[in-house]
């Protein structure tokens, strides 16, 4: 696993993108479904001109979207957490930046684990904005 198995995600990636993000919500009881894999892979292809997408592996084992204009990793999904897939991603975007944040849920303490291993840090607690349901932490990461 090495950095150079990272790079941008093409419009083709987003079936595989929105796969990631539908097989999660599936195994997470805590997790409504809202979108079909098809509505979240327009999404994705949608997002992707003003968006920095980074894909991990062929296939795609895992993704992160950037909003460089407010800094915001906008979600960072994995097929297997725990496999450094994630790690690699966010070294991506970290790397040249100075500051970076994001919002997690509440009830995803394995993903709250992972940005404090990261250096993030929790800065506030927000209800969820519709038309997700579940309450998400900000936290943000400084150089």
């Amino acid at each position: 696993m090495t950095e150079a198995d990272v790079r941008r995600a093409v419009a083709s990636d987003a079936p595989a993108m929105a796969q990631i993000v539908c097989d999660w919500e599936g195994a997470t009881d805590w997790m409504p479904t809202i979108y079909s894999v098809e509505e979240i892979a327009g999404f994705i292809r949608d997002a992707l001109p003003t968006r920095e997408m980074w894909v991990f592996g062929t296939p795609i084992e895992g993704y992160l979207s950037y909003v460089p204009e407010i800094d915001r990793v906008g979600g960072l999904y994995c097929k297997t957490p725990g496999s450094g897939v994630g790690r690699r991603l966010m070294d991506k975007v970290k790397a040249g930046r100075d500051f970076v944040w994001l919002r997690t849920h509440e009830p995803n303490l394995r993903a709250q684990k992972f940005y404090k291993r990261e250096g993030f840090v929790e800065v506030s607690r927000h209800d969820a904005e519709p038309p997700n349901t579940v309450r998400e932490i900000r936290m943000e990461w400084r150089r």
